[in-house]
């Protein structure tokens, strides 16, 4: 399986070990916006809030299901959402993620045939603006990380400056086999409705 891909390589979901994945957590971590005070004096934290959130798709580009904050797991329980992080690491990078989506393809609905997973800042944070920012999809668990096939640092890459929403990969079935696009591409839209939608027109 080949680790750290650039955006928009696509790959099997096949293990070094040959076997096919089974599921895959997609996680971000990110930290809060450091605020200098008035003349250079002192600091403060403004929180970040990141929405991490996943749309399921049938084979026509119908949207089936979206989990997000406010809709945890989806129907059929294979995508599960770790819960919504309103602040982000306040006191430096801890190293573990603020949010985790789990998908389990084999318990997913036979209707879904593509699986995107998007990221939007809430409160329009710029990425740009916040120090530390990451991505990393991987197999495991939320508590433990067995190999990462996908990692995006949205803090310091200069393409996602000036943006607040972004597209990170889709998975999706090809010949009967799941397959990832990394995609890594930063939106225009504001909300996660309208980034859906950008997903079914130009990326399914």
């Amino acid at each position: 399986m080949a680790i750290n891909l650039q955006k928009g390589q696509r790959i099997s979901l096949e293990k070094s070990n040959g076997s096919k994945l089974q599921s895959v957590c997609v996680g971000i971590n990110w930290g809060a916006i450091e605020k200098k005070g008035l003349f250079g004096f002192g600091s403060s934290k403004e929180a970040v809030d990141l929405d991490a959130s996943c749309a399921l798709f049938d084979e026509n580009k119908k949207l089936i299901d979206v989990v997000y904050f406010g809709n945890l797991k989806s129907k059929d329980q294979a995508v599960r959402h770790s819960g919504d992080d309103l602040t982000g690491d306040m006191g430096g990078d801890d190293g573990l993620d603020n949010e985790v989506i789990t998908l389990d393809f084999g318990s997913l609905n036979p209707a879904v045939k593509h699986v995107a997973f998007v990221l939007n800042s809430f409160r329009g944070q710029d990425f740009g603006t916040i120090p530390f920012a990451s991505i990393r999809i991987y197999e495991g668990t939320p508590k433990r990380v067995n190999e990462i096939f996908a990692t995006y640092d949205i803090a310091h890459d200069a393409s996602f400056r000036g943006h607040v929403s972004m597209v990170m990969g889709i998975f999706y079935v090809k010949n009967d086999e799941w397959k990832f696009n990394a995609i890594g591409e930063p939106t225009k839209d504001r909300k996660l409705e309208e980034t859906v939608n950008t997903v079914m027109r130009n990326f399914l």
